[in-house]
């Protein structure tokens, strides 16, 4: 049985608010990149069934923005999660195609562990923000997911779009 998995980093967030790291809102060039990232999501028919968020605001704004009728699970653990944590999250996932809204360092080295080799583009490595992965799985259930048995179906980054 397929599964897919979207790994999307938050979008461009603002940083002349004060107040702690989690409260950042997206700004302008972010809200505009979220909008692009869901119409991609869209027009290419990459839609979840399950959304695994990330509770802070630029996460939490992101997934709105998308336009994506899922009511998003947000998730205290994906706050600046490393790798380990989100693969732990992932493995209680219920989804065919779960979307997982998180944050950099650690999303895209989760991206870069999951897959068996990396996507032809140059911004993977360092995953900026908004950079979206659609990652393909062979597994019956997501307890099974593990380091290298997923392959890239498509990454982009919102400058592509726009």
């Amino acid at each position: 049985m397929t599964r897919r998995l979207i790994l999307l980093r938050h979008a461009k967030s603002s940083w002349k608010t004060s107040g702690p790291d989690h409260d950042r809102p997206l700004n302008a060039r972010g809200r505009k990149s979220a909008d692009a990232i869901g119409n991609w999501l869209r027009m290419a028919g990459h839609l979840p069934d399950q959304i695994l968020c990330s509770t802070s605001r630029r996460t939490v704004e992101t997934c709105t923005r998308l336009g994506l009728d899922v009511v998003p699970e947000l998730r205290g653990e994906l706050f600046h999660a490393e790798p380990e944590e989100m693969l732990a999250c992932l493995k209680q996932a219920e989804g065919r195609c779960v979307m997982m809204i998180g944050h950099n360092p650690g999303i895209g080295a989760f991206a870069g562990r999951l897959v068996t080799s990396p996507p032809a583009h140059d911004r993977f490595d360092d995953y900026p923000t908004g950079a979206t992965a659609v990652i393909g799985f062979d597994l019956s259930s997501w307890n099974r997911v593990a380091v290298g048995t997923g392959h890239i179906v498509v990454f982009t980054v919102p400058r592509d779009l726009l």
